[in-house]
């Protein structure tokens, strides 16, 4: 490449629905661009950084293939770049589509996790209240069955109480502990499957799959957009998880993270055949 003249820009990867992870990823830790931090650019070394003739430098990202401009470094990390086949390439295309999905189902468990924990706590206070709750809930229905016209509101909320007065203090303690328990275990998942561990993986499958046959029959007993969601999210976590990730030897059990060959990526390009390298006039 002339000297002075900006190298090719080469388009980010697309996937199918023309998003760019990629650029999103790049967006929020930063372009990978290594040529940026050598002291000097060989000319093997035109895929990955250029000087230019005005002293500014171009590197190219590692991850989205955008070009991104740099001052020459003041201290370098290295004299040169490494040889392509040590050079650290960060993930993209698939395994990169697949580790962003892995971290939104962490979203969804780490939510879940929230959720279950302030309803434990607020089963824990109704069971330390639940006394002076009763006597509460009975001066009520009292107060409301003495009045005369009673409305069909006020017929609902004697009919709630009355079924408060006959819930059992085991019962609150049950609930309590068992939604207590799926606090620590959907963040235990959120964990794990932020950090990309296999076992998280196992657990979340294991613990969806137990969970559906209750979502069926809650289905069955009443539809509600709700519950048709949280279905329909659990299905395809369960889904994506068994298939993409390859748990319990479907598709032939685990693989070996895909690492793209660099020197396909970033190795000098062959000229076209029949190309000429300069033109006399």
């Amino acid at each position: 490449m002339p000297e002075g003249e900006s190298p090719r820009r080469v388009r980010p990867l697309r996937t199918k629905l023309g998003w760019h992870p990629e650029t999103f990823v790049c967006a929020r830790r930063g372009h990978a661009t290594p040529a940026a931090e050598v002291a000097r650019l060989r000319p093997e070394d035109v895929e990955l950084g250029v000087d230019l003739a005005d002293g500014r430098r171009l590197a190219r990202c590692l991850r989205c293939d955008v070009w991104v401009e740099f001052d020459p470094p003041r201290h370098p990390t290295l004299e040169t770049l490494p040889p392509l086949d040590q050079l650290p390439v960060p993930r993209r295309g698939r395994p990169l589509r697949e580790a962003i999905i892995l971290r939104l189902i962490a979203l969804d468990r780490g939510v879940h996790s929230v959720i279950f924990g302030a309803l434990a706590a607020l089963l824990f206070a109704l069971e330390l209240n639940l006394a002076s709750l009763r006597n509460e809930a009975q001066r009520i229905i009292s107060d409301v069955t003495s009045q005369t016209g009673q409305g069909a509101s006020q017929g609902f909320i004697v009919r709630e109480l009355h079924r408060f007065l006959h819930v059992g203090k085991g019962t609150v303690t049950v609930l309590a502990f068992t939604t207590l328990a799926y606090c620590v275990v959907e963040g235990v998942e959120a964990v794990g499957l932020w950090r990309e561990r296999r076992w998280a993986e196992y657990l979340t499958t294991v613990t969806t799959s137990w969970i559906l046959p209750f979502e069926i029959n809650e289905l069955i007993k009443r539809v509600t957009v709700l519950r048709v969601g949280a279905l329909v999210v659990n299905v395809a976590i369960l889904v994506w998880l068994l298939w993409r990730k390859r748990l319990f030897g479907i598709r032939g059990g685990p693989q070996a993270e895909e690492r793209p060959d660099p020197a396909l990526l970033f190795g000098p390009r062959a000229a076209p055949a029949g190309s000429s390298v300069a033109h006399r006039n």
